[in-house]
């Protein structure tokens, strides 16, 4: 009786457990795999284009080898690379770019700098592409799906441009309302588009089953060497079937390692190559065809409905790479890369859905420039995959260089699994490289911009922050002082709270409102936000106290550790500092915050470039109000301001 009552009771409990399983893997497809999902509307199309500048000869032989190369390079670089191995590295379970970034920068104290400095600035360069990325990926999805009606009727042709830049001006719209409403419709509806597409491929497969010889990696390997002189060229274009795959690890953090690998591996993987071969059959069958391989796949029946289902497919692909730059976005300015966002948290429930009215306009100007100026997806395709194949790149050194330092295989396996893997990778970017003159300058363009604001934000901040610490002076030494002269200071009865960066100098604030006032309130909590370099800390970690010395003088520092993916919200955290702990005199409720404010001119010392100056200063003015950025009550925030030169 026993036995069967424990058997009950693990049946019990596994339901519930395999329907978590089951909602994190189709959040993943709705979220991860948007953008690598949709690519066979356009990869074949494009590489067999004969408008392209170095066109691939439409033969069998190059259909079987062109075909064979998209599956092997899928294989590689998501299968190997990302699942298999980038995914096992983390930071406190949050994986990407930025993650590596900060896995590398906390080693910078212990190590050698300068090789950190580098590796951080090749990281920074990354995230920068991806931001490129983000501009370009709405845009060439979109066109390509509302193309399909060029296959219904080309008088529909004239209308592709209009309704696929409406249908980019209410997604940019509807950003502000967050994705974690229409979210949970993500999934069932990119699950629904990869069943379409795995039956559309193997409607195709049906009429010309010797495709699938393609899965020999023979194929390839022979279209590749046997035809370099324009094989070399397509890899430019074969980056398009693998673009979305750095969200794999960007978004680690959000599903799990193991929800991720299974959607690919169980639902992805067999639906893209399902279709890519189906589409390689209809171009054996109808050479015709290649003008637009996967729409006249679908039968004519069913393609109205998948134009619309593709549509929707292209949108959801597009809202990732767009969350995903909101997260980057959010994430470099914690880490001291860009100023102060004003950064809306959409969601209660996932910390990762953010919203940055700034980069969403930013990139919804973008993205309408490039619809208006490149007109098809075939034309964006050739600046699409610079972007692409950069960040991935970037990530592969990064992630082979953290995973020497942390895991305990021969370090001769890794490096030789580093060189095969990178030699791949290089040679798409180095065919990548002979598109800068057919469009892909501009993503690169959008990329370099980038680097070059954050990296100047980073050195300007670092000149304003000395500047300052020499402004404000010693906190010890102010408060000796204080205690050296007592009657030639008030004390007001209340609290003040003064946002400092650290506990060794004196808020300008604090010092001016004394200098001045030559007043004090009875309890002064200096308090301190410091952003680690891990996406969330525990609350058990949230709060430092430090009654400075002397417990009895009403002067108490506070440190607030906040991860960098985390709400940097004061109040709620200063509520976790017991009153007896801060001297007895803590009133949160009636407390008055006080921010120094630093107003930033141009001095003539050469700290920077003169045209560094103009762009940190430039860049400082959408810096985000501090007692907005850190939820501070306005109606009892004061703000005093110091000048400093940089």
């Amino acid at each position: 009786m026993l036995e069967r009552t424990e058997t009950a009771t693990t049946h019990a409990t596994a339901g519930p457990k395999d329907r978590v399983r089951i909602a994190l893997v189709l959040g993943a497809l709705g979220v991860v795999f948007g953008d690598i999902g949709t690519s066979p509307i356009y990869t074949l199309q494009t590489l067999f284009n004969p408008d392209d500048p170095h066109p691939v000869p439409l033969t069998p032989d190059n259909v079987y080898g062109v075909v064979s190369l998209i599956f092997w390079s899928l294989m590689i670089v998501v299968t190997l690379t990302y699942v298999s191995l980038a995914m096992r590295v983390d930071n406190h379970g949050e994986g990407g770019i930025m993650a590596l970034i900060t896995l590398v920068r906390s080693w910078a104290v212990t190590h050698k700098a300068r090789s950190m400095a580098i590796l951080a600035a090749l990281g920074i360069f990354g995230a920068s592409l991806f931001l490129g990325d983000g501009v370009i990926t709405p845009a060439i999805s979109v066109l390509s799906a509302v193309e399909g009606l060029n296959v219904v009727n080309p008088a529909f042709e004239s209308w592709v441009i209009p309704i696929a830049a409406a249908v980019l001006i209410v997604l940019f719209v509807a950003q502000k309302f967050g994705t974690h409403v229409v979210g949970r419709a993500f999934g069932p509806i990119i699950l629904l588009w990869f069943a379409a597409i795995a039956a559309c491929g193997i409607g195709g497969i049906a009429l010309e089953p010797t495709i699938l010889a393609a899965l020999s990696p023979t194929y390839a390997f022979t279209f590749l060497v046997g035809h370099f002189e324009f094989a070399f060229f397509a890899l430019a274009a074969i980056v398009l079937c693998f673009t979305g795959a750095e969200a794999l690890y960007a978004d680690m953090g959000h599903f799990g390692r193991k929800p991720i690998s299974r959607a690919w591996m169980l639902v992805v993987l067999p639906a893209v190559t399902l279709n890519y071969f189906g589409q390689g059959a209809l171009v054996l069958h109808d050479e015709a065809a290649v003008s637009s391989p996967f729409f006249l796949l679908i039968p004519e029946w069913a393609l109205i409905p998948m134009i619309l289902l593709a549509t929707l497919a292209t949108v959801i692909a597009s809202q990732a790479v767009i969350s995903g730059a909101f997260s980057v976005a959010s994430q470099a300015a914690e880490l001291g890369y860009l100023p102060r966002l004003r950064i809306l948290h959409t969601s209660h429930d996932t910390y990762g859905q953010v919203y940055v009215p700034w980069v969403n306009w930013i990139l919804a100007g973008a993205v309408l420039v490039l619809v208006f100026t490149f007109q098809s997806s075939t034309a964006l395709a050739y600046a699409y995959g610079m972007t692409a194949i950069g960040t991935i790149t970037i990530t592969t050194i990064l992630f082979f260089y953290v995973a020497a330092r942390t895991w305990r295989a021969p370090r001769w396996l890794l490096w030789s699994g580093a060189i095969l893997i990178l030699a791949f990778e290089v040679t798409i970017l180095a065919a990548n490289l002979t598109k800068i003159l057919h469009g892909a300058w501009l993503p690169l363009a959008i990329a370099l911009t980038s680097f070059v604001v954050m990296t100047t934000w980073q050195k300007g901040r670092q000149v304003v922050t000395d500047k300052r610490t020499r402004i404000e002076g010693s906190l010890a030494d102010f408060i000796a002082d204080i205690h050296a002269r007592p009657e030639a200071i008030a004390t007001v009865p209340g609290t003040a709270i003064f946002l400092n960066r650290g506990k060794t100098t004196v808020p300008l604030a604090l010092r001016d409102n004394i200098r001045h006032n030559h007043v004090r309130h009875e309890s002064i909590v200096i308090v301190s936000v410091d952003i680690a370099v891990v996406p969330r800390v525990p609350s058990t970690h949230r709060i430092v106290v430090d009654d400075l010395g002397d417990p009895s003088d009403g002067i108490t520092h506070v440190t607030i550790n906040f991860g960098y993916a985390e709400v940097t919200d004061v109040p709620r955290a200063l509520s976790l500092v017991s009153p007896k702990a801060a001297c007895g005199r803590l009133n949160l409720d009636e407390a008055v915050f006080y921010l120094s404010k630093i107003e930033l001119r141009a001095g003539r010392k050469p700290r920077m470039a003169s045209w560094r100056k103009k762009l940190f200063l430039a860049t400082s003015r959408i810096t985000v109000d501090a007692a907005e950025h850190f939820n501070l009550p306005l109606n009892r925030t004061v703000v005093l301001g110091e000048v400093v030169e940089v």
